[in-house]
């Protein structure tokens, strides 16, 4: 099972979109150790001082493919759902200062939660999906799908170029361009698509 994800993927208006879309996507890889599901709190790492949380859209697949057309992407996609993609800023940045990968500060063991999945016959138009995060019951990220660089399509067709994808494999899809922040101990997470709560956990 692989966990993808792509970086810098969200604009704050479409108009932004041409002038930064160069076909140049960001994308890193999280291990399966770093997933935690069915809403269990998450222990916050000991050994980062500064974590910071970003809100994605999470897509399944759902039947094998290599070389992907563009036209034919969508089709892959066999569930969406929720996640955080959690960052460890001071180990990540510390590792971008060595040029070195970015594992240690996103792979660890919880930095990757998810929701539950949707059938992704749920969502009729892919390129208009609203979705949010709250923490300790304040909204703290809002997104909506038809603000992403590169879409759900884009980034299959892409990743497919480089490797196979494989049913269940997760593709977390970028988080809305404003909102990120620091997370604390004890805070409560609440992510929900389309006004239905999905992902609700503390941090202990």
């Amino acid at each position: 099972m692989k966990i993808l994800a792509i970086g810098k993927n969200y604009v704050n208006s479409v108009e932004e979109i041409a002038a930064v879309k160069t076909g140049n996507q960001i994308i890193f890889s999280k291990p399966e150790s770093s997933l935690v599901k069915d809403n269990a709190d998450v222990v916050y790492p000991s050994f980062t001082n500064q974590l910071n949380y970003e809100v994605e859209l999470v897509i399944k697949i759902g039947k094998k493919g290599k070389d992907i057309a563009l036209e034919d992407a969508a089709s892959y996609i066999s569930e969406i759902g929720v996640g955080i993609d959690y960052t460890a800023k001071d180990i990540f940045n510390a590792c971008r200062e060595t040029k070195g990968p970015w594992d240690l500060g996103k792979g660890f063991d919880g930095a990757a939660p998810i929701s539950g999945f949707k059938p992704v016959a749920n969502f009729p138009k892919l390129d208009d999906i609203n979705f949010d995060l709250k923490i300790n019951g304040e909204e703290k990220q809002v997104g909506n799908t038809s603000l992403m660089i590169y879409n759900f399509s884009d980034i299959i067709a892409f990743t497919s170029k480089f490797m196979t994808l494989e049913p269940g494999d997760l593709i977390f899809t970028g988080t809305p361009a404003s909102g990120t922040g620091e997370i604390k101990k004890g805070d409560h997470l609440q992510a929900s698509i389309e006004g239905e709560l999905l992902l609700d956990f503390k941090m202990i």
